[in-house]
């Protein structure tokens, strides 16, 4: 079978890749290339996926963020799949470069749309995100102007500085500069958003762009 993207899932109970395994096969635009129980396993197979379906809670004792990192340093990028009955974990799990978390309990499309858009890079903003961050005490928003705020929606929505300027009748130096300001901002909040994938993440969290689907 020919895959536009090679995915691999990390869970310790084997029910789950046989479960969602046939799933990603079937998919045209997917390949399946395995499951295995730990990221360390799926290091020492020598698997390079494209995409990591990565088991919120392991029994190995990894944490989240440390799973992220590692398959991160392989160049996979990340989805996380949970049960949904550690708030904790699952914070943890959004505060990561991981694309988004998706419950075990789905149904079966569900799961398999998620896949598919996090192989092919997108972000995944949903309920459970905004729930998890809506109850998190510990999340302090970031004061930006207006302008701010219109440079945050316009560049994270997916369009360069160039076009942003444009829309907003100033120069590419001066988005630039908003832009610096709103990292260093962040930053300082302890929730640094250096990518624009994370710069989209930390305007969902503070109410400047809407979950998706919410409108």
């Amino acid at each position: 079978m020919v895959g536009t993207f090679s995915v691999a899932i990390v869970d310790d109970h084997a029910l789950v890749g046989l479960a969602i395994g046939p799933l990603i096969d079937a998919a045209a635009d997917l390949e399946f290339v395995g499951a295995v129980a730990s990221v360390a396993a799926l290091r020492s197979a020598d698997l390079h996926p494209d995409l990591v379906v990565l088991d919120i809670s392991l029994r190995d004792g990894s944490t989240p963020a440390e799973n992220v990192e590692r398959l991160r340093e392989r160049e996979a990028a990340v989805l996380f799949l949970t049960s949904g009955e550690d708030r904790f974990l699952v914070r943890e799990a959004l505060r990561t470069d991981a694309l988004g978390v998706v419950r075990k309990s789905a149904p079966p499309r569900a799961i398999l749309s998620a896949i598919q858009r996090a192989a092919r890079g997108e972000l995944l903003v949903d309920t459970e995100w905004a729930v998890t961050v809506d109850g998190d005490p510990d999340l302090e928003g970031a004061a930006l102007t207006e302008r701010e705020r219109s440079v945050l929606a316009l560049y994270a929505s997916g369009i360069g500085a160039k076009q942003v300027a444009t829309q907003l009748g100033i120069s590419e130096n001066t988005v630039n500069d908003h832009l610096k300001r709103i990292k260093l901002v962040y930053q300082r909040l302890g929730r640094p958003a250096p990518t624009k994938v994370e710069l989209y993440r930390r305007g969902v969290e503070d109410g400047y762009l809407p979950v998706p689907g919410s409108q």
